[in-house]
């Protein structure tokens, strides 16, 4: 014949077991817990701190651009480089991007200043310079401030840091730091080093 307390020793033994699964599980749940926070922290330091060195250097005004732009091409250039000897030449194509179709006649009346302007740009640099990426895109920076000089203000002039060319991976049709600047980008139609 069965007791009470033999009938109290299973429920005894089955909640005992219940205990330690259920610490297994709470265990279990803050782990998780933790880890899903130091992931997310992890994040969000990575992501704030990528934000904010591309925010540091030098500031470019964001430019709100009506509609399709237009494109000017300038005469192809032929320039001799910098390198020693003087044997060195390039020849460019030079495409500069325009805010709009009105742009173009705003643009037109200084094309020999910058055309001459991107002549002395470009012959200061050397051969190796210009075959390799990133001085391509620097030349296309340069460019794209020595065609936007016309149209700068006093306040306009004031000099601003700059990134290192290294550092910056900037397209060439970046924003122009000029508001009322016709001229968006400098693309290159050829580009041969011989």
């Amino acid at each position: 014949m069965a007791t009470k307390a033999d009938a109290d020793k299973p429920a005894a033994e089955e909640a005992a077991k219940a205990k330690p699964k259920s610490k297994k599980l709470l265990l279990i749940g803050g782990v998780a817990v933790l880890v899903l926070a130091l992931v997310g922290g992890g994040a969000f330091f990575l992501l704030s701190k990528k934000n904010a060195s591309d925010e540091e250097g030098e500031e470019v005004v964001k430019v709100a651009i009506k509609g399709p732009p237009t494109y000017l091409a300038l005469d192809n250039m032929v320039v001799n480089l910098a390198d020693p000897g003087g044997e060195k030449v390039a020849q460019i194509g030079i495409t500069l991007e325009l805010a709009d179709s009105k742009a173009t006649e705003k643009v037109k009346p200084y094309m020999p200043s910058i055309r001459s302007g991107v002549l002395l740009l470009v012959s200061q640099r050397t051969a190796q310079e210009l075959l390799a990426i990133e001085g391509k895109e620097k030349l296309a920076a340069d460019i794209l401030l020595e065609a936007s000089k016309p149209f700068q203000t006093s306040q306009d002039t004031v000099a601003k840091p700059k990134k290192d060319a290294a550092k910056s991976k900037k397209k060439a049709s970046e924003k122009a730091p000029v508001d009322d600047n016709p001229v968006r980008g400098v693309l290159f139609s050829s580009f041969i080093v011989q």
